[in-house]
């Protein structure tokens, strides 16, 4: 790939700047070198072609562990595979430096390992970061969460809505439910509130619920008859029968004002 730099030493910086490598790595061809003219004035920039000897992987690698470096953490990255994925694990000293809340700080390396991965690829690879098997625990957490909701959503006949989650985690809901017979699966939101809602094929009308003087539920008294229901309402005090009118008590000191009048 082509740079240019008003000196050969600026167009090489470019090139190693726009790779993320350091000069070892890169084969360094000069196309021409800068011409000055009179005063020493610029008068055509310097040229080189800077082809990056390191792979994708490794480029993604060298990357991390500067990133560590820097950030003070111990950990080292460890390429395991790179055909049409790259896969990095890391090893580190305190784990929960690279995995963060809920992969959240894992996340990040793995999107900033796949850009420099990617840097003057025609075609992009996918590159996955782990550390410690935390993505496979991950997975097969989703995987039975997935599960046990589509079950729930089944039995409540209801929609059910999960906690937003980024794209890899929603793929593992999509994929893992994706053959269910009673469910299929929608991605609603926007970033970072994108969540996954499993809707049931066959939903139930939301039934009535009531509560009695103590606060518990009940369901009205449904599949009962009306016998059993009108003894209810004697044994409670109820009774169908029209009521004669409260006569409104004898009080005192009504001239104060609207004492008697019901609040709103």
């Amino acid at each position: 790939m082509e740079f240019k730099g008003k000196t050969v030493a600026e167009a090489i910086e470019a090139g190693l700047q726009h790779f993320g490598i350091a000069k070892e790595d890169a084969e360094i061809t000069v196309i021409n070198e800068e011409v000055k003219g009179l005063f020493g004035k610029l008068k055509k920039e310097a040229a080189v072609n800077v082809e990056c000897k390191l792979s994708g992987g490794k480029r993604a690698v060298a990357f991390l562990e500067e990133l560590f470096r820097k950030m003070n953490i111990n950990a080292k990255a460890e390429l395991l595979k790179e055909d049409e994925n790259v896969e990095i694990d890391v090893i580190a000293e305190s784990s929960a430096s690279v995995i963060g809340h809920r992969g959240e700080v894992l996340d990040a390396f793995q999107a900033l390992a796949g850009a420099v991965a990617n840097i003057g690829n025609k075609t992009y690879k996918r590159v996955v970061v782990d550390c410690e098997g935390y993505r496979g625990k991950r997975e097969e957490t989703l995987v039975n969460l997935a599960n046990k909701l589509a079950d729930k959503a089944v039995r409540l006949g209801r929609d059910v809505s999960l906690e937003p989650m980024n794209p890899y985690e929603r793929r593992v809901i999509h994929s893992t439910l994706a053959s269910h017979e009673k469910v299929t699966t929608v991605s609603e939101g926007k970033e970072p509130n994108r969540h996954v809602v499993i809707v049931p094929n066959e939903k139930k009308p939301y039934a009535k619920r009531d509560f009695d003087k103590k606060g518990n539920r009940s369901f009205g008294g449904r599949g009962r008859n009306e016998k059993d229901r009108k003894n209810d309402r004697r044994s409670s005090g109820f009774s169908s029968a029209p009521r004669e009118p409260k006569r409104k008590p004898t009080t005192f000191g009504t001239y104060l004002g609207n004492s008697m009048k019901n609040d709103d």
